[in-house]
């Protein structure tokens, strides 16, 4: 697994912890009775408050800092496609500088899109308590250190996955050994 990858799938297990927290922290939800028949799922309507805390939760969970590496990323890959053309470089550099505002409108455009994935994916009595845990010092920690949690994680990741690996491997061996056959 790639170490942006593995970084991508840790951010998003880092940002779940508020949520699990919040869960295991209500009573269980008792079931409903089951319908007569399975009807289409409908939409919940979202209110602005709604959409306005699931944004909050957003940018206050440090996600939108993933947004941030991604246009400047653009920008370096075009830079490095005209790296045969250097009679282009300045003017590249001032195209790309004068695009940054329409760029921003792009970043937000995602920033708004995920929010309402969150406001359709949780209710909004759910993202009012995952604010107030954002809005906490212990939240604002949390957020704080996430780069380097994933970091170091994914640096654990890599070796773990290596060490495992290998374990298997071994045991496999052995095991097929055990029944005759050889593997290398």
């Amino acid at each position: 697994m790639s170490r942006r990858l593995t970084a991508a799938v840790l951010a998003g297990l880092l940002v779940a912890l508020p949520q699990v927290v919040a869960a295991q922290t209500k009573p269980p939800a008792q079931k409903p009775a089951p319908k007569a028949a399975a009807a289409a799922p409908v939409a919940p309507a979202i209110t602005p408050s709604h959409l306005a805390l699931a944004r909050e939760v957003m940018l206050n969970s440090g996600i939108a800092r993933s947004f941030d590496s991604i246009i400047p990323a653009f920008g370096e890959q075009i830079r490095q496609q005209a790296l045969t053309r250097p009679e282009m470089t300045k003017d590249l550099n001032e195209v790309l500088v004068a695009l940054e505002p329409e760029m921003e409108l792009q970043k937000q455009r995602m920033i708004d899109t995920a929010a309402r994935i969150y406001a359709v994916k949780m209710s909004e009595a759910e993202l009012q308590e995952i604010a107030t845990f954002f809005r906490s010092p212990a939240g604002k920690r949390y957020v704080e250190t996430q780069p380097q949690v994933l970091d170091e994680m994914v640096q654990a990741m890599q070796t773990w996955t290596q060490d495992v690996s290998e374990y298997v491997m071994v045991r496999v061996r052995a095991e097929m050994g055990k029944r005759g056959h050889q593997m290398q």
